[in-house]
């Protein structure tokens, strides 16, 4: 155990002792208020307790801002960019300013555009039908930074047992025949493992090529600035950023989204109509037809300035000392092992996936849920190819950690695993 999760340590010395407890206390709570802290759920045995969310990767709480935000816009929800009416007028003075507070929140340069979408896996589909040229991508990737990318016909490169020798394959990948984009992920969403992005985007643009970071899993977790980074686009979800409402996000670079074909056809994305031609609006309204998402860009607007607005420094030792914990309780029950894709990962976010040995990964995830009300992620999440070269083709069980998340909770999960483990063994689970 290291000393930031132990209360006692450095008792012998007043400011070491200070700051150690201050560390115990900042993760014996949650790091901020989110809907759905206290929940009581039912138990298999008729009784009640609160729930545990161990499953922040998959969707995320929203932020108490977030809910007060579309609690005081829907009273005047209408339509946006059209209506003279003074809802519409609100309505769309919110949806177009959140494109400032995004472009913002990710250190976007000033000829970015902002496009909104429903998802991730949107945002990528969007950029996939843009891209002048062949994309490399890792096969670490989860389905959404895959398979578009593989529908048209992507480059796919073998991760490594490192980070240094994935970034040599990518790089000879590059090097052996040109390619407009690398994609890659921002962090795993099967280890919480982050790549060095500011150095694989110089490799990309070394080799005359662009990069794409798919940041569902990051953004949650660490400030991301395009410009600092030398990231040409970035995409992420409102759902795992504290703002479950359906809405997305791509933000980038704007001359392959104007060049492109539209995304939808439709309503919004045009300037011009004739019954024998369309003259298509630029980006980012050429990408979004029909009517908008009004209230999930607010509460994703209301998410980022929110997230803007905490110490991020403080955020991220809160989230490792718990994810510490987390791992540090784990590998210390028998039967347990912690999937890693890398030896050298420089970082990693509260994600933390394991197998029980001898176990399926839903006969554990049930067991958490059904007897101590611990909501965690079983399978192969979207994640095939890497499930499969880390040998759990049938899947494993994830523990995410986020803003709500606290020490209580780990320790509970913890003895929760333990305990199945030894009713398996003594052969009572069933």
């Amino acid at each position: 155990m290291t000393a930031v999760l132990d209360p006692t340590c450095a008792d012998t010395a007043d400011t070491a002792a200070a700051t150690c407890a201050a560390t115990a206390t900042r993760i014996d709570a949650p790091f901020a208020e989110v809907s759905g802290a206290g929940l009581s759920v039912p138990l298999a045995d008729g009784s009640t307790c609160t729930y545990a969310n161990f499953d922040y990767a998959a969707s995320a709480p929203a932020l108490a801002q977030v809910t007060a935000r579309v609690q005081d816009l829907l009273p005047y929800y209408a339509s946006v960019h059209r209506g003279a009416g003074y809802a519409s007028q609100v309505c769309t003075a919110s949806y177009e300013g959140a494109r400032d507070v995004v472009a913002e929140f990710v250190g976007a340069r000033s000829d970015d555009v902002v496009v909104f979408t429903r998802n991730t896996t949107d945002s990528l589909n969007l950029l996939a039908g843009c891209v002048p040229g062949d994309t490399v991508v890792l096969d670490i990737e989860h389905h959404a930074n895959l398979l578009p990318w593989k529908r048209n016909g992507a480059r796919v490169v073998e991760a490594a047992d490192t980070v240094e020798e994935t970034i040599r394959r990518i790089v000879a990948e590059l090097c052996a025949k040109p390619a407009a984009l690398l994609a890659i992920t921002g962090a795993s969403n099967v280890t919480g493992e982050v790549l060095p992005i500011a150095r694989l985007a110089q490799v990309a643009h070394e080799c005359g090529a662009r990069i794409l970071v798919d940041g569902a899993q990051l953004l949650p977790h660490r400030r991301v600035d395009l410009v600092a980074l030398g990231v040409d686009y970035l995409a992420f979800s409102g759902h795992k950023l504290y703002a479950p409402f359906g809405a997305g996000v791509l933000v980038g670079r704007a001359d392959w989204l104007d060049a492109a074909e539209p995304y939808l056809a439709g309503g919004g994305a045009t300037r011009d109509v004739s019954s024998d031609s369309v003259e298509w609006a630029a980006a980012p309204q050429r990408h979004e037809a029909g009517t908008p998402n009004v209230l999930g860009v607010a509460a994703l607007a209301a998410a980022c300035e929110a997230l803007a607005g905490l110490d991020a420094e403080q955020a991220q030792a809160h989230e490792r000392a718990l994810c510490e914990r987390l791992v540090d309780g784990l590998s210390a029950v028998e039967g347990v092992e912690l999937l890693r894709i890398w030896s050298d990962a420089p970082d990693s976010v509260g994600i933390v996936t394991f197998t029980v040995d001898g176990c399926e990964p839903r006969e554990v995830a049930s067991y958490l849920a059904d007897l101590h009300g611990i909501g965690v992620r079983d399978g192969r999440f979207c994640a095939h190819p890497l499930l499969a070269r880390l040998g759990r083709r049938e899947g494993a069980v994830r523990a995410s950690l986020g803003l709500g998340s606290h020490s209580a909770d780990v320790d509970r999960l913890v003895a929760a695993v333990r305990e199945f483990v030894a009713a398996r063994r003594d052969g009572v689970t069933g």
